[in-house]
């Protein structure tokens, strides 16, 4: 496997995002060695706030939650995920499966031995920390599901379906415009470099090529059986869930019913829609958000 590795220059004075890289080492199935990148901040013996980014962003996306949340006591961990910010890239479209995701981010997450984990999770951050949470569920205390799903091949959205089209179609992939398109608010021309700062060119952006077809959107996807045999789990799951989706996102409008229906934690929870915010609503609303978070462990401590 041929694997990418982004300049640290690139990544030089971003703007709001101060903090200290992390690093580990994982290996792919086939041997091959690669460097997840996470923020780490707050104090090493408080329970982590696992911040799951999706696609096309990373861990930039949660610059606004970490300050808040560490100021409250907890300690806030946010990876990139493989193929985006300063993780590594595998050069080949091909490398990058749904499973592989997830064994790649298991391995770190056990590398890390992460222990009384508060998830929140957003688009394929859902994808794959969901995922993980159904793979070790004795790590979570409890979950916070925003605009995310975990699809077994039953069809998709009108708003996943035109963006499916316009990611495998456009020439170019514009990944920062990509985001700012995603929110409410206009994103300045600072974020919007930064979300483009982990693609120097075409050549790193496989992994998020990638991402929107590997959606098991229909019976004949990948990951349909494994993504089933999770939601087995999470029909078992019992510790505290909540749901925080949008009221602006085309994508995943609506998905919060199936959490709220099936998941048993996620009874009798405080379920909220965000207002005025679009798919990525970490841009368009993180102090509610981080409060929302701080709010949801303090209520459920006792009962995590």
């Amino acid at each position: 496997m041929q694997v990418l590795r982004t300049p640290d220059a690139r990544f030089d004075r971003l703007t709001d995002y101060p903090f200290a890289p992390h690093y580990r080492e994982i290996h792919d199935a086939d041997g091959t060695a690669l460097r997840v990148h996470y923020v780490d901040e707050g104090p090493r013996d408080a329970a982590p706030v696992l911040l799951m980014h999706g696609e096309p962003s990373w861990s930039y996306l949660y610059r606004k939650f970490v300050p808040s949340l560490t100021a409250a006591g907890h300690r806030v961990i946010a990876p990139d995920l493989i193929g985006f910010g300063k993780s590594d890239k595998p050069a080949a479209r091909a490398d990058y499966t749904y499973e592989r995701h997830v064994a790649w981010m298991s391995d770190w997450l056990t590398a890390l031995d992460l222990q009384g984990i508060t998830l929140f999770c957003q688009d394929w951050g859902g994808l794959i920390g969901l995922r993980l949470a159904a793979a070790f569920p004795d790590r979570f205390a409890r979950l916070v599901i925003a605009n995310t799903g975990l699809p077994i091949g039953t069809g998709s959205s009108a708003g996943f379906d035109a963006w499916l089209t316009f990611s495998q179609n456009v020439p170019l992939f514009p990944v920062g415009a990509i985001v700012n398109g995603g929110t409410v608010r206009e994103l300045s021309a600072d974020e919007i470099a930064a979300y483009d700062a982990p693609f120097p060119d075409e050549s790193y952006k496989e992994g998020a090529r990638q991402f929107p077809t590997l959606v098991p959107i229909t019976p004949d996807h990948a990951s349909v059986a494994e993504n089933r045999a999770a939601w087995a789990v999470l029909e078992r799951f019992d510790k505290p869930v909540l749901t925080a989706f949008s009221d602006k996102d085309a994508v995943t409008a609506g998905g919060e019913k199936i959490f709220i229906e099936r998941v048993p934690g996620a009874r009798g929870q405080p379920h909220t829609i965000i207002p005025g915010a679009g798919h990525f609503l970490q841009e368009d609303a993180p102090e509610q958000l981080s409060a929302l978070i701080d709010g949801f462990i303090r209520r459920t401590g006792a009962s995590a």
